[in-house]
C-alpha cells in the first residue's frame, strides 16, 4: 500500500469523526498514541510495536487530512533529494 493509498483509507475510515472532533482533539488522541509508542519501544515490547506504528501513522494521516496535505507529496518534496539539509544520502550533517 502507497502511503496516499493509506491516506485515503484513513479518511474514509475515520476522517467525518475526526472533522467532527477537530484538529485540537485529534492530535491530543494523535499524542495519546504515540506515547503509546513509547512506552512499547521503552519496555521492549515488540509484539506492540507494529500496531503502535501503525496507530500513529494513522492518526498522522487523518490529521493531514484534515488540513489538506498529502503526505505522499510532503515526502517526496521535502526528502526525494536526501536530507533537507546537506542533500546527502546518507545524511552527512555534522
Amino acid at each position: 500500500m502507497q502511503i496516499t493509498e493509506f491516506q485515503r483509507l484513513i479518511e474514509e475510515l475515520y476522517l467525518k469523526k475526526d472533522t467532527a472532533r477537530g484538529l485540537e482533539g485529534t492530535h491530543m488522541w494523535f499524542c495519546e498514541e504515540v506515547g503509546e509508542l513509547t512506552r512499547a519501544l521503552r519496555r521492549g515490547q515488540t509484539e506492540e510495536l507494529e500496531g503502535e506504528f501503525a496507530d500513529v501513522l494513522a492518526w498522522l494521516a487523518s490529521m493531514a487530512s484534515m488540513v489538506g496535505i498529502d503526505l505522499e507529496a510532503a515526502a517526496r518534496k521535502k526528502y526525494a533529494e536526501g536530507c533537507p539539509r546537506c542533500s546527502s544520502t546518507p545524511c552527512a550533517c555534522g
